[in-house]
Protein backbone atom coordinates (compact mmCIF):
# COMPACT_ATOMS: atom_id res chain seq x y z
CA UNK A 1 0.00 0.00 0.00
CA UNK A 2 1.20 3.51 -0.85
CA UNK A 3 0.60 6.78 0.61
CA UNK A 4 1.32 9.54 -0.88
CA UNK A 5 3.34 12.23 1.49
CA UNK A 6 3.42 16.18 1.45
CA UNK A 7 4.80 18.63 3.48
CA UNK A 8 5.03 22.90 2.40
CA UNK A 9 5.70 25.91 4.10
CA UNK A 10 2.40 28.17 2.37
CA UNK A 11 4.07 31.17 3.75
CA UNK A 12 1.86 33.43 5.83
CA UNK A 13 1.87 36.28 3.16
CA UNK A 14 1.31 33.61 -0.01
CA UNK A 15 -1.32 33.64 -2.58
CA UNK A 16 -3.70 31.44 -1.41
CA UNK A 17 -5.82 30.75 -4.60
CA UNK A 18 -2.64 29.16 -6.08
CA UNK A 19 -1.56 27.62 -2.89
CA UNK A 20 -4.99 26.00 -2.48
CA UNK A 21 -5.11 24.95 -6.03
CA UNK A 22 -2.23 22.92 -5.95
CA UNK A 23 -3.14 21.22 -2.59
CA UNK A 24 -6.87 20.05 -4.27
CA UNK A 25 -4.81 18.92 -7.41
CA UNK A 26 -2.56 17.15 -5.87
CA UNK A 27 -4.58 15.23 -3.47
CA UNK A 28 -2.09 13.79 -0.87
CA UNK A 29 -2.83 11.43 1.79
CA UNK A 30 -1.08 13.06 4.24
CA UNK A 31 0.25 16.72 4.23
CA UNK A 32 2.39 19.09 6.82
CA UNK A 33 1.88 22.70 6.20
CA UNK A 34 3.67 25.22 8.02
CA UNK A 35 2.69 29.03 8.47
CA UNK A 36 -0.45 29.04 8.15
CA UNK A 37 -2.98 31.46 9.75
CA UNK A 38 -6.25 30.06 11.06
CA UNK A 39 -7.52 33.98 12.39
CA UNK A 40 -6.89 35.18 8.80
CA UNK A 41 -10.32 34.86 6.82
CA UNK A 42 -8.63 35.12 3.31
CA UNK A 43 -6.78 32.02 4.40
CA UNK A 44 -8.95 29.73 5.82
CA UNK A 45 -6.74 26.68 5.17
CA UNK A 46 -8.19 24.92 7.88
CA UNK A 47 -12.22 24.73 6.61
CA UNK A 48 -10.50 24.41 3.19
CA UNK A 49 -8.94 21.20 4.24
CA UNK A 50 -11.82 19.48 5.68
CA UNK A 51 -14.13 20.07 2.48
CA UNK A 52 -11.28 17.81 0.87
CA UNK A 53 -12.17 15.04 3.56
CA UNK A 54 -9.03 15.71 5.95
CA UNK A 55 -8.78 15.81 9.87
CA UNK A 56 -6.43 17.97 11.28
CA UNK A 57 -4.45 19.26 14.12
CA UNK A 58 -3.37 22.53 14.81
CA UNK A 59 -0.21 24.30 17.12
CA UNK A 60 0.33 28.06 17.09
CA UNK A 61 3.88 28.92 16.86
CA UNK A 62 4.25 32.90 17.13
CA UNK A 63 2.60 36.27 16.22
CA UNK A 64 3.35 37.96 13.23
CA UNK A 65 4.34 41.46 14.72
CA UNK A 66 3.43 43.10 11.70
CA UNK A 67 -0.42 42.58 11.85
CA UNK A 68 -1.12 40.43 15.01
CA UNK A 69 -2.05 37.20 13.01
CA UNK A 70 -0.92 33.76 14.12
CA UNK A 71 1.33 31.76 12.33
CA UNK A 72 0.87 27.94 13.15
CA UNK A 73 1.76 24.65 11.72
CA UNK A 74 -0.66 21.41 10.59
CA UNK A 75 -0.86 18.41 9.92
CA UNK A 76 -4.03 17.05 7.66
CA UNK A 77 -4.66 13.14 6.92
CA UNK A 78 -7.07 11.92 4.94
CA UNK A 79 -6.72 8.82 7.49
CA UNK A 80 -8.06 8.69 11.19
CA UNK A 81 -6.05 10.31 13.29
CA UNK A 82 -6.27 8.20 16.45
CA UNK A 83 -3.95 9.63 18.73
CA UNK A 84 -2.28 13.28 18.65
CA UNK A 85 0.08 15.34 21.12
CA UNK A 86 2.04 18.85 20.43
CA UNK A 87 5.42 18.66 22.00
CA UNK A 88 7.04 22.12 22.86
CA UNK A 89 10.49 22.71 21.58
CA UNK A 90 13.48 24.85 23.13
CA UNK A 91 12.27 29.13 22.15
CA UNK A 92 13.62 31.86 21.22
CA UNK A 93 12.44 34.29 23.11
CA UNK A 94 9.67 35.33 20.74
CA UNK A 95 8.96 31.75 19.47
CA UNK A 96 6.98 28.76 20.65
CA UNK A 97 8.39 26.29 18.53
CA UNK A 98 6.42 22.74 18.38
CA UNK A 99 6.49 19.25 17.11
CA UNK A 100 2.92 17.79 15.76
CA UNK A 101 2.12 14.13 16.39
CA UNK A 102 -0.18 12.18 14.72
CA UNK A 103 -0.72 8.72 15.18
CA UNK A 104 -3.00 7.94 12.08
CA UNK A 105 -4.43 4.40 11.45
CA UNK A 106 -3.90 3.56 7.99
CA UNK A 107 -6.16 0.30 7.39
CA UNK A 108 -4.99 -1.22 10.38
CA UNK A 109 -1.36 -0.27 10.31
CA UNK A 110 -1.00 3.02 12.85
CA UNK A 111 2.15 5.15 11.62
CA UNK A 112 3.55 7.68 13.46
CA UNK A 113 3.91 11.20 12.07
CA UNK A 114 5.76 14.45 13.33
CA UNK A 115 5.46 17.71 11.72
CA UNK A 116 7.60 20.97 12.37
CA UNK A 117 9.20 24.52 11.52
CA UNK A 118 12.04 25.20 12.82
CA UNK A 119 13.64 28.70 14.10
CA UNK A 120 14.92 30.69 11.49
CA UNK A 121 18.79 31.40 11.58
CA UNK A 122 19.27 32.93 7.97
CA UNK A 123 20.87 29.28 7.29
CA UNK A 124 23.52 30.09 10.11
CA UNK A 125 24.27 27.93 13.06
CA UNK A 126 22.46 28.51 16.09
CA UNK A 127 22.41 26.51 19.21
CA UNK A 128 19.23 26.80 19.78
CA UNK A 129 18.18 25.46 16.56
CA UNK A 130 20.46 22.17 17.25
CA UNK A 131 18.41 21.88 20.76
CA UNK A 132 15.22 22.16 18.75
CA UNK A 133 15.94 18.85 16.95
CA UNK A 134 17.85 16.82 19.72
CA UNK A 135 14.42 17.90 21.95
CA UNK A 136 12.58 16.41 18.68
CA UNK A 137 14.53 13.48 17.66
CA UNK A 138 14.13 12.48 21.96
CA UNK A 139 10.17 11.86 21.41
CA UNK A 140 10.50 10.44 17.70
CA UNK A 141 8.82 6.85 17.61
CA UNK A 142 11.21 3.77 16.73
CA UNK A 143 9.35 2.67 13.57
CA UNK A 144 6.42 3.55 11.25
CA UNK A 145 8.18 7.11 11.67
CA UNK A 146 8.30 10.51 9.11
CA UNK A 147 8.79 13.44 10.01
CA UNK A 148 8.17 16.31 8.06
CA UNK A 149 8.71 19.86 7.84
CA UNK A 150 10.60 23.73 7.16
CA UNK A 151 13.76 22.70 9.12
CA UNK A 152 15.18 26.12 8.52
CA UNK A 153 18.54 24.42 8.02
CA UNK A 154 20.57 23.31 4.97
CA UNK A 155 22.07 20.09 4.75
CA UNK A 156 25.50 20.44 5.62
CA UNK A 157 24.14 21.90 9.28
CA UNK A 158 24.46 20.25 12.69
CA UNK A 159 20.67 20.28 12.38
CA UNK A 160 20.35 18.09 9.28
CA UNK A 161 23.39 15.77 10.43
CA UNK A 162 21.64 14.76 13.47
CA UNK A 163 18.73 14.13 11.59
CA UNK A 164 20.66 12.13 9.39
CA UNK A 165 21.87 9.64 12.26
CA UNK A 166 18.30 8.95 13.40
CA UNK A 167 16.65 8.53 10.58
CA UNK A 168 16.52 8.68 6.42
CA UNK A 169 16.82 11.47 4.45
CA UNK A 170 14.08 11.15 1.64
CA UNK A 171 16.43 13.08 -0.53
CA UNK A 172 20.47 13.29 0.34
CA UNK A 173 21.51 14.70 -3.70
CA UNK A 174 21.44 18.52 -3.60
CA UNK A 175 18.58 20.71 -4.29
CA UNK A 176 16.52 23.68 -3.78
CA UNK A 177 13.17 24.02 -1.98
CA UNK A 178 12.99 28.08 -1.77
CA UNK A 179 10.82 30.13 -4.28
CA UNK A 180 13.42 32.51 -5.92
CA UNK A 181 11.10 34.74 -7.45
CA UNK A 182 9.01 34.96 -3.92
CA UNK A 183 12.00 34.38 -1.78
CA UNK A 184 12.83 37.26 0.65
CA UNK A 185 15.48 37.27 3.36
CA UNK A 186 17.51 40.53 3.65
CA UNK A 187 19.91 38.48 6.26
CA UNK A 188 20.76 35.73 3.59
CA UNK A 189 22.72 35.17 1.04
CA UNK A 190 21.03 35.84 -2.28
CA UNK A 191 23.74 33.94 -4.35
CA UNK A 192 22.63 30.14 -2.41
CA UNK A 193 19.41 30.82 -2.73
CA UNK A 194 18.28 28.97 -5.73
CA UNK A 195 20.22 26.50 -4.41
CA UNK A 196 19.25 26.17 -0.85
CA UNK A 197 17.44 23.45 0.63
CA UNK A 198 15.36 24.25 3.98
CA UNK A 199 12.56 21.60 3.81
CA UNK A 200 12.64 17.57 4.21
CA UNK A 201 11.03 14.34 4.59
CA UNK A 202 12.56 12.15 6.77
CA UNK A 203 10.82 8.02 7.80
CA UNK A 204 12.55 5.34 9.65
CA UNK A 205 14.48 2.57 8.17
CA UNK A 206 11.39 0.29 8.30
CA UNK A 207 9.79 2.58 5.84
CA UNK A 208 9.68 2.16 1.65
CA UNK A 209 10.62 5.26 -0.05
CA UNK A 210 10.29 6.66 -3.04
CA UNK A 211 12.81 9.94 -4.09
CA UNK A 212 11.87 13.10 -2.89
CA UNK A 213 10.04 14.93 -5.57
CA UNK A 214 10.28 18.97 -5.62
CA UNK A 215 7.16 20.57 -7.42
CA UNK A 216 7.14 24.27 -8.93
CA UNK A 217 3.91 25.07 -7.17
CA UNK A 218 3.25 28.91 -7.07
CA UNK A 219 2.14 30.71 -4.07
CA UNK A 220 4.52 30.49 -1.81
CA UNK A 221 8.48 31.79 -1.11
CA UNK A 222 9.06 27.60 -0.51
CA UNK A 223 7.94 24.68 -2.78
CA UNK A 224 6.08 22.01 -1.96
CA UNK A 225 7.93 18.43 -1.19
CA UNK A 226 6.55 14.88 -1.41
CA UNK A 227 7.47 11.45 -1.59
CA UNK A 228 5.53 8.02 -1.89
CA UNK A 229 5.82 5.66 1.09
CA UNK A 230 5.18 1.94 0.90
CA UNK A 231 3.62 0.00 3.85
Amino acid sequence: MKIKILSWNIWYDGDFDKISKFLSEFNANIVGLGEVVPDDPTRDTISFMHKLGYQHILAPVLTIQKDGRTMSNALFSKYPIIKSKIHKLPDAKTDRRNAIQADIDVKGKIIHVFMTHLLHTHQKPDPIQESQVESLIKILTKENTIVMGDFNATPESVAIKKMRENLVDVELKPVSTLNPNLFDCPNCDPKIIPSTRLDYIFVSQDIKIESLKIHEANGSDHLAISTLIEL
